[in-house]
């Protein structure tokens, strides 16, 4: 196979989305952009910035726990069996979702602020591009949330981890170090939980998140030879605030952690 070739194959993946009718709209990016000197640590082309109908957009570096507000929107049978923007084949009966710039395999939980009802979504696809809509979700997702019939709905995007391509997992610590992110942590936080399963931090996450002006995070950690999820709560100014909210005795058997 010669380069020319080969040039053609990977435009075609990257372009994905990017090449496909009615789901071109306009818009701008959101969250942090990477800069020049990550653009040769993060050089796959997914996180290359790209251009749609004259407007640049640059794939961004995020964290877990990182949140964002829009408008969500949902695609299916259009588009069901085409390729998506990393070279998957779009099914809309997975958990899958479209996202101009959060990294391939970003995992969101997406919350409806009609229903409340919430989906965990992995990002493979690049989109939606139209004014004031942050996310294009599969049918299986849309229906999650009850906004099918609707069409969209004003949503809450949460990055709560990244997955290897294709599996909605969490992966190793090591992948996570690794990955297209940059994880920022208050120095002091407390634990109020640890869990061998994904599922329980996860609730504990969502029913504690925004007590009393303080936000959880899940950690995935190596505990000797378990994998633990961890769920601290942070946003402590200082060692003396965090101890002082420890005292009143809300989370029994919590304890203050540095990083």
């Amino acid at each position: 196979m010669n380069r020319v070739l080969v040039l053609i194959i990977v435009l075609f993946l990257f372009a994905g989305c990017s090449t496909r009718g009615v789901r071109y709209y306009g818009g701008s990016s959101s969250s942090r952009n990477y800069s020049s000197s990550d653009n040769k640590k993060y050089s796959s082309v997914t996180m290359r910035p790209y251009v749609v109908r004259g407007r640049k957009y640059y794939p961004t570096v995020v964290s877990v726990g990182d949140e964002f507000f829009g408008r969500a929107s949902w695609y299916g049978p259009d588009f069901h069996g085409k390729l998506t923007s990393n070279g998957e084949t779009y099914n809309m009966y997975d958990m899958t979702a479209a996202h101009k710039t959060l990294p391939m395999n970003t995992i969101v939980r997406v919350t409806s602020k009609a229903t409340g009802k919430s989906a965990v979504v992995r990002v493979n696809d690049r989109g939606p591009f139209v004014d004031n809509r942050i996310i294009d979700l599969s049918k299986a997702a849309a229906s999650k949330i009850d906004m099918v019939g609707t069409g969209t709905a004003l949503v809450t995007l949460e990055v709560i981890g990244f997955a290897k391509k294709g599996k909605m997992v969490i992966p190793q610590q090591k992948e996570l170090d690794e990955g297209p992110k940059e994880e920022i942590v208050t120095e002091f936080a407390l634990q109020i939980g640890s869990f061998v399963n994904i599922e329980g931090a996860m609730v504990t996450q969502k029913k504690f998140d925004g007590i009393d002006g303080y936000k959880t995070i899940i950690k995935d950690m190596q505990t000797g030879d378990r994998r633990v999820f961890k769920v601290w709560l942070k946003g402590f100014q200082s060692e003396a605030e965090a101890r002082d909210y420890k005292s009143n005795g809300q989370f029994a058997g919590s304890f203050i952690v540095k990083e």
